[in-house]
């Protein structure tokens, strides 16, 4: 029974976070309408998450089109000497600890690691990568992607692409 009870708490909870990821912002009274449970349930689920850090943080996702921060963003693939006994996570943690990184994940492919970082200009990452990412000890090389536009970030499309005119191309 207590299987049971514990496979529909996963079921319930999986249920809410499928809709905190979509809006963040429902209140618990509306979750709990469109799930069919009463709300206290809903809040006691939440804050359960919460505390159990399955639920990690809330966060607006604005359209860089239409804020002035001015901010740059770029990826930047490293490749990494792993580390025997800890292989990438002891890099990974030296690198999640700098102030400018914003992501950072460990992939397949030609490099080991994707990290998402943000400055005030291209002066303030190309700092970062020369002076502190490309310094640190077990990184080999990194290559970095500055993001030019954003059409789409955490499932929400960004703004619309408007048409252009185009003049036609003769030879």
């Amino acid at each position: 029974m207590a299987e049971k009870k514990k496979n529909t708490q996963r079921s319930l909870d999986e249920q809410i976070l499928e809709l905190l990821e979509q809006n963040a912002r429902l209140a618990d009274e509306r979750i709990a309408d469109l799930l069919g449970v009463g709300p206290s349930e809903i809040h006691a689920a939440i804050k359960r998450m919460e505390d159990e850090k399955v639920i990690l943080g809330y966060r607006a996702v604005t359209d860089p089109a239409k804020t002035s921060d001015g901010k740059v963003t770029c990826m930047i693939e490293v490749r990494v000497t792993p580390q025997r006994g800890v292989g990438f996570d002891k890099i990974a943690e030296r690198i999640y600890r700098f102030p400018e990184v914003r992501s950072l994940y460990l992939v397949s492919g030609a490099y080991d690691l994707l990290v998402v970082v943000e400055g005030h200009s291209i002066q303030d990452v190309s700092y970062f990568v020369f002076e502190k990412l490309a310094t640190l000890e077990h990184i080999q090389s990194t290559s970095t992607h500055f993001m030019l536009k954003k059409y789409k970030d955490n499932g929400i499309i960004l703004g619309q692409i408007e048409k252009v005119e185009r003049l036609p191309v003769t030879p």
